[in-house]
């Protein structure tokens, strides 16, 4: 894969966003499943303006297990797709009661096989509730960026995950999705990327590195 700028890049993002870390708000790991559940096809400030009521009335996965899905629907409306995530909340959250003695599981196989979690909900739980590097988050800001700046060919999430694991170090693995997502948030944006002002600037292959 073309790597050669990963280093230069981490080296760049390390001193712009040295703190980054997961914007849902959340106080335990199974608020922050459900927030990134919640968090498909939908920004993270939204999710942030919808949980806080859906966590005092349902603050856990025995709460939330038994919860009418009607009013699981009406809690997470503006979120879109309110539907399947308010089935998917619900889902899982029995899963967590009835498999995982009430608590969130902390591998991706386990985490997988709960309703409304793929790779990306997974790797998001298991970096910032547990602190386990597992994979790379692959959001769509991630899987933006890393073709923008040329740490992949590819286009599908698995195989940017795929090539981005390769040419991080383990220990990054986590931190560098979340830069990822600040950087794409403040600076690179789809739709009029602010190249004069980016410190990535003399990194991106746009300019011929």
């Amino acid at each position: 894969m073309p790597d050669r700028n990963i280093a230069g890049i981490s080296a760049v993002l390390k001193r712009t966003y040295p703190g980054a870390d997961c914007s849902l708000d959340h106080k335990n790991p199974f608020q922050l499943l459900a927030a990134t559940i919640l968090s498909a096809q939908c920004t993270d400030e939204r999710v942030n303006l919808v949980t806080p009521a859906l966590f005092k009335k349902y603050p856990g996965p025995a709460e939330m297990a038994k919860a009418p899905l009607p009013d699981l629907e009406k809690l997470v409306h503006s979120t879109g797709f309110y539907k399947n995530k308010a089935l998917s909340l619900k889902e899982a959250s029995k899963a967590i009661i009835g498999n995982f003695g009430g608590k969130v599981p902390k591998t991706m196989e386990e985490l997988l096989t709960l309703r409304g979690v793929a790779r990306k909900t997974a790797n998001v739980v298991l970096g910032s509730a547990f602190g386990i590097a597992a994979g790379v988050v692959v959001d769509t800001h991630v899987k933006r960026l890393a073709f923008r700046l040329g740490l992949t060919k590819e286009t599908d999430p698995a195989k940017i995950e795929q090539d981005l694991m390769k040419a991080l170090p383990k220990s990054d693995w986590i931190w560098f999705a979340h830069a990822l997502v600040l950087h794409g948030r403040a600076v690179c944006a789809a739709r009029k990327p602010d190249c004069p002002h980016c410190p990535l600037n003399k990194l991106c292959p746009k300019n011929g590195v």
